[in-house]
C-alpha cells in the first residue's frame, strides 16, 4: 500500500513539477500507518504547511481518503505530526493563486489550515477532490444523525 501512495505522490510532482516537496517515501510509510482497515485512499498530494512561500521545509503529504482527510509530516530525526479531519469537523475549503504558486486554506471547527507552495495547476484537482469527498460523507453523517441508515 505505502509504495501505491508513494507511486501517486510521484504521478502529483510530475503533473505538478512547480509543487515543492520533500521526503515523499517517509511520508508515504505514516500514512499507511494511519489507514483504517476499510478505508481507501481517494487522492493524495504533498504541499508546504504554513501560510508563508518562504516556509519550504514544512513538507506535509495529504490523503483523501473515503472517510476522512489525514495530513502528514515525518520528521526528520524523531517522530511525526499527523492530523486527521472527519467530515463532521470540515467547514470550508478556500484556494488561492499567486504569480508563483497557489495555497489551499482548509478551515475546521478547530483551526485553520494553509497549505502552500502548490503549484497552481494542482489547485484546481486538490479543491475538487477534498470538496467531493468531504462533502459526500457529510451527507453520510447527517443521514446516521436523522436515523436514516441504510
Amino acid at each position: 500500500m505505502t509504495e501505491n501512495i508513494y507511486n501517486n505522490l510521484k504521478n502529483f510532482k510530475r503533473r505538478n513539477p512547480g509543487t515543492i516537496c520533500w521526503r515523499l517515501k517517509a511520508h508515504a510509510k505514516v500514512i499507511e500507518r494511519h489507514l483504517n482497515p476499510e478505508e481507501e485512499v481517494v487522492y493524495v498530494f504533498a504541499a508546504q504547511k504554513g501560510l508563508s512561500s518562504l516556509e519550504i521545509f514544512n513538507t506535509y503529504v495529504v490523503a483523501v481518503t473515503n472517510k476522512r482527510l489525514l495530513l502528514v509530516q515525518k520528521r526528520v530525526i524523531f517522530g511525526y505530526l499527523f492530523i486527521s479531519i472527519t467530515p463532521d469537523m470540515f467547514n470550508d475549503l478556500t484556494v488561492s493563486t499567486g504569480i508563483i504558486w497557489g495555497k489551499v486554506i482548509i478551515d475546521t471547527i478547530k483551526e485553520v489550515i494553509t497549505l502552500s507552495n502548490l503549484s497552481k495547476k494542482a489547485v484546481g484537482e486538490i479543491e475538487t477532490a477534498i470538496t467531493e469527498t468531504m462533502m459526500n460523507e457529510k451527507k453520510q453523517y447527517l443521514k446516521i444523525e436523522k436515523g436514516e441508515q441504510n
